[in-house]
This record gives C-alpha cells, sequence and structure tokens, in this order.
C-alpha cells in the first residue's frame, strides 16, 4: 500500500465521517467545522512529514504532491459545501428515471413540495402509501376521488367481497359498479392525508387506481407544468 493511499484514505473517511454527522454539531468530541479543518490539513501535514517517513522526495515531486493534495481538498470541500443541492439533482435525476419516485424540497416559504416527472406515456405516475401499503397510482384530476382497483383494494386491506356496489363510474374500459370506502390514510411522501373517501371498482374494470380529487382537492396548490406536477402541501 502506497503513502498516496493512505493519506487518500485518511482523507475519504473524514469526509465520510462529516457527511454522515452532517447534521450534528459536534464530531468525535470536535466541532463540525473543527472537524473539517483537521481532516484536510492532517493528510498535507502528513506529506510533508514524508520524509521522515522513509526515502528523500524532491522538490518536484513535493510540488507535483502539494497540486494533488490541493486539487482533491477543493473538490472535496465543494462536495461538502454544496451537498444538499447535489442531493437534490440526485433525487431529481432518479425520479426521472425510476417511474412514481417523487422528490420532496423544501420551499422558501419552509413549506413541503412534492414533485413528479411525466412518463414517456404523457402521464403523471405516483408511488402512494394506502394504509402503509405502496400502490403505484396514475395522478387524475378528472377522478371525483380515489379510486382503487380489485388487486390494489386487497393490497391494502380491504376485502372486495364484503363491499356493496352502489356506485356507477366510468372507467377506461367503459362504465362500471364501484363500492365507496374510506381509506384511513393516504400519503404521497410527506403530505399525508387521514380519513379518504375512495372507491374500489368492480373486477377487471379498472387497469390502475386512480389518485383522484378526494385527495388532490386537500392540497394547497397543483401546479401542472410541461414536464412536472408539483403538490403543495
Amino acid at each position: 500500500m502506497t503513502r498516496l493511499t493512505i493519506l487518500l484514505g485518511v482523507l475519504g473517511l473524514g469526509l465520510a465521517v462529516l457527511l454522515v454527522s452532517s447534521d450534528s454539531p459536534r464530531v468525535l468530541g470536535m466541532r463540525t467545522d473543527d472537524f473539517g479543518r483537521f481532516v484536510y490539513l492532517l493528510p498535507i501535514a502528513l506529506m510533508l512529514a514524508a520524509g521522515i517517513w522513509g526515502r528523500r522526495i524532491s522538490v518536484g515531486e513535493t510540488l507535483r504532491h502539494l497540486v494533488i493534495w490541493l486539487v482533491l481538498i477543493l473538490g472535496l470541500a465543494t462536495a461538502y459545501l454544496y451537498r444538499e443541492e447535489a442531493f437534490g439533482v440526485g433525487n431529481r435525476l432518479l425520479a426521472g428515471l425510476v417511474p412514481g419516485r417523487a422528490v420532496v424540497v423544501t420551499t422558501s416559504e419552509g413549506g413541503v413540495e412534492v414533485i413528479l416527472h411525466k412518463l414517456l406515456n404523457g402521464h403523471f405516475e405516483a408511488d402512494v402509501q394506502i394504509n402503509g401499503q405502496t400502490v403505484s397510482m396514475l395522478v387524475d384530476t378528472g377522478a371525483s376521488m380515489v379510486a382503487l382497483s380489485r388487486e390494489d383494494a386487497e393490497r391494502v386491506g380491504i376485502i372486495p367481497e364484503n363491499l356493496t356496489y352502489s356506485m356507477s363510474v366510468m372507467t377506461a374500459n367503459g362504465r362500471a359498479r364501484a363500492a365507496p370506502v374510506t381509506l384511513s390514510e393516504v400519503a404521497i411522501g410527506p403530505i399525508v392525508r387521514n380519513n379518504v373517501n375512495a372507491s374500489v371498482a368492480e373486477d377487471g374494470k379498472l387497469d390502475q387506481s386512480l389518485l383522484g380529487m378526494s385527495f388532490l382537492s386537500t392540497l394547497g396548490s397543483l401546479q401542472m407544468q410541461t414536464d412536472e406536477l408539483k403538490m403543495r402541501d
């Protein structure tokens, strides 16, 4: 193992500790800022003391190592200072690549906003927590209430055979019967609503569950742009 590898390991370990403890005022008994300075000063001190470790190094090689460390330190310091922005970019990238993944951001007013990205089929889909279970739902402002398919109803603990199908609804497969239900909890990201009116469609009449207006109308705002749908609590 070379000395450079050891020094990089020390610096990488220190950065990892900083990132994990970013919300803590102290790290290993030191203030977070002081620990950060210690992390990037320690490798420099070790490099300057390299002559004590073993062979003598030339002035040119010393300068080359200094430049390498300067670049590394600046890069790591930038990553640490802009870690929140980097996490935000990462979340947005994942949301664009993973269908239904929502991006949760904090607005300038301190509120919470959930952002969904449009899929290739032109629709907005979301992974919604219903009674503690994850259900992939199509966001549909034209639906008067949350609508569950028979399969999703069973997944969230509803027994379709015990329901009364007294409602007439229009679905993509034509007119169908549906049963009114009340969902104890519906959540998308940090936005949580309790006792939400919903319906369960007859078997085979609804291909995908719908996140309708019985949930959407409770939001502070619902803004649809070209490729994004923003929900604000």
